[in-house]
């Protein structure tokens, strides 16, 4: 129930849950068109006796409009049944349009698209006014589509959408610049005179906008035309937004504005006024803030009146812009020598204000986010947190920010490991370089390629430097424990291409083993390291790090195929997997690797999602029946296609919806392809299938 509008709802008699007695009448109660003098009912006009600021009556165009609304609802039912009643495509436009917006939760919102107001459009787009995009001869999917991109693509936050035919006359200018600034989203009924969007928000349009368009992507790029992501998916608030917010009620939430009579009611004042600051403090990290009104419980006693929404907690939710601009840890505002802005800037910002003179020369106002390079996940949260202490006088107890909830899992010591992994990516970079310069091999060293996980930060706890680990053993004695054993990190080498390699699998074998001598005595020899050498690798010790070296030779799995295992030839009735076990394909797992690193550089928040994953995975004790290279996969699913999201950009979101995949997915019926840079032509899914 809107605030504002009143009905009356009647139940069925008889047992609940009966077949038959699964409706309720809605009983709506309308004013006659001639009872109101409907240009009073103008968006500039006052009609509730409120505070005047220098005798002049503030304008009450929420008010007008829910008398307005009552006025011309019937000429709207008429204005419905003329242009879509007689269509049964047009009827099944509109309820498939009812069923995408329930899924994401818009026809529940106070604020945003309801079933009226997208009738109200599909019958507009039938019409002349509406450039008659939509004809009879459309099926109701065409119908749907030619709605949702009008959605998606018009000018409605700008210019607004106005019904009147041309035959009725059109508003003038001073009109619709009225209706534009008294309303975020105008979107003006035939008559001319209601705004039905009077109730909509900026935020919920933009929300909507952005799903829209997000659609029609599914559509175009998806099987079956995206019917799965289109219209059974549930869009559900925490796995929809980056960062959520909870701010409680308090008692003197609304004390200072409850003496005024409001063309709005007060808690959804509140609610506008959390939504501004965050926006302005935020600013391009955020490409949406969504405060999500509230609206009346299941269990509302109508005896308590509207005031019971002052009671409910405020939930926020923002999605990232992108990487580079939500995580950087300062904020620049404007030049000293600019007073005026200056004053504002730190009216707004605080202690967190100062003064930051900048490599090119300048001096400007700066707000600084002081924190470590792992933690840069955290500079929302303290933004947020500034904002709601400092702006609305929130304590810490009054609200709670889902940022850092599940960090306790991946740290050690109070620190998270994946700061040492650029040390160990130097590491490897100079164990490379070396290599590759090598005297006195038979074949020289063509390409050196990481493949543990902490090399592509997706290992839960990346290796730390250990002090007996490097090439010379430090003196000084230190009294912290330190572990006994050090993890190796395999790392794949590949030699020059040579004719001469034996045919058989076992002389490969032994080949590949002197090849393993000949490398360590000549990195004891060129670089002073003291590496172990074994049949099929060999370990060293660099920079406080243990590197394991493979040698790849591109034909071991030809030859298994060839020759068979104990002499025997393979046929079909043996797994390949067993013969051949992935973690010994160095060729395929250095691809993973190197696929992953990619996907690791568009999207940064794919590293922390992995390690959550893997961890919940080993908790719940699955890591006997999943890899984790399954696991990178079924994350790395989430950032390829993320549809009916956007690619989560923080860890938290990008680990409930991995639990969502594990929990839903169907994958009795359907394979789970992970195509992380779009290679597979439709032969190849048709061939997995």
């Amino acid at each position: 129930m809107m605030p504002g509008s009143q009905f009356l709802v009647i139940h069925p008699g008889g047992i609940e849950g009966d077949i038959g007695n699964d409706f309720v009448i809605r009983i709506i109660p309308t004013i006659t068109a001639g009872t109101f003098d409907l240009s009073k009912l103008a968006p500039s006009r006052n009609n509730v006796r409120a505070v005047q600021q220098g005798g002049v009556a503030q304008a009450t165009p929420y008010y007008n409009a829910t008398i307005l609304e009552d006025l011309i609802l019937e000429e709207h039912a008429a204005f419905l049944r003329k242009n879509i009643s007689g269509s049964e495509s047009f009827v099944e436009a509109l309820l498939l349009l009812k069923v995408w917006a329930r899924q994401r939760n818009s026809i529940n919102a106070p604020d945003c698209l309801n079933g009226f107001l997208m009738s109200m459009i599909l019958a507009y787009l039938t019409t002349g006014a509406g450039g008659q995009r939509i004809t009879m001869q459309m099926t109701g999917l065409q119908a749907f589509r030619v709605v949702i991109d009008f959605i998606a693509i018009s000018g409605t936050l700008e210019k607004g959408i106005f019904m009147q035919a041309k035959s009725i006359g059109n508003l003038s200018p001073e009109q619709k610049k009225s209706l534009l600034q008294c309303f975020d989203i105008v979107i003006c009924d035939p008559s001319g005179y209601l705004n039905m969007a009077f109730r909509m928000s900026k935020s919920g349009f933009i929300e909507l906008r952005d799903e829209a368009a997000r659609t029609l992507t599914y559509m175009n790029t998806c099987k079956d035309k995206g019917f799965e992501e289109v219209f059974m998916t549930r869009i559900d608030f925490p796995a929809k937004f980056d960062y959520h917010a909870r701010i409680n009620p308090m008692e003197n939430e609304h004390g200072e504005s409850s003496n005024f009579c409001l063309d709005k009611e007060d808690w959804r004042v509140y609610e506008k006024e959390v939504e501004l600051l965050l926006s302005k403090g935020l600013g391009e990290r955020a490409r949406l803030i969504r405060v999500i009104p509230r609206s009346m419980p299941a269990n509302w006693n109508i005896n308590e009146g509207h005031a019971c929404l002052g009671k409910i907690p405020l939930l926020v939710g923002i999605l990232v812009s992108n990487f580079e601009k939500a995580f950087r840890m300062a904020d620049v505002g404007p030049s000293a020598d600019n007073k005026d802005e200056s004053v504002k800037f730190r009216s707004f910002w605080g202690d967190k204000a100062q003064l930051r003179r900048f490599k090119d020369g300048r001096i400007a106002e700066t707000a600084v986010w002081e924190c470590e390079q792992w933690e840069k996940h955290l500079v929302i949260k303290k933004i947020m947190e500034h904002i709601f202490c400092r702006h609305l006088s929130l304590s810490s107890h009054n609200f709670c920010i889902v940022t850092d909830q599940l960090d306790f899992s991946l740290m050690q010591g109070g620190k998270d490991q994946i700061a040492y992994t650029s040390n160990l990516l130097d590491a490897f970079d100079v164990l490379s370089k070396r290599l590759r310069v090598l005297e006195g091999l038979p074949l020289n060293i063509s390409s050196v390629q990481p493949l543990d996980s902490a090399f592509r930060h997706t290992s839960v706890f990346p290796p730390m430097p250990h002090p007996l680990a490097k090439e010379k053993v430090q003196q000084e004695k230190s009294h912290k424990l330190i572990s006994t054993c050090v993890q190796p990190l395999e790392v794949m080498i590949q030699l020059e291409g040579s004719g001469k390699w034996p045919i058989g699998d076992i002389a490969v074998e032994k080949t590949k083993s002197a090849f393993c001598l000949k490398i360590a005595e000549s990195m004891q020899k060129c670089w002073g390291v003291f590496p172990v050498a074994a049949e099929n690798a060999v370990d060293l010790l660099m920079a406080g790090f243990a590197f394991r070296l493979r040698i790849l030779y591109e034909k071991d799995k030809s030859l298994l195929k060839k020759q068979g295992v104990f002499g025997m030839p393979l046929t079909g009735n043996v797994p390949w997997s067993k013969l051949f076990p992935v973690e010994n394909d160095l060729l395929l797992r250095s691809q993973h690797s190197s696929m992953l690193n990619g996907l690791q550089g568009l999207h940064p928040t794919y590293s922390p999602t992995v390690r959550l994953a893997k961890r919940w995975i080993c908790s719940h004790l699955f890591s006997g029946f999943l890899a984790d290279e399954a696991v990178e996969l079924l994350v790395a699913y989430l950032f390829v296609r993320p549809f009916p999201f956007s690619a989560p950009c923080s860890r938290v979101t990008g680990f409930l919806r991995f639990l969502r995949l594990i929990a839903y997915f169907d994958w009795a019926m359907s394979p789970l392809i992970v195509d992380v840079n779009g290679e597979l032509t439709l032969k190849d899914r048709g061939q997995i299938m």
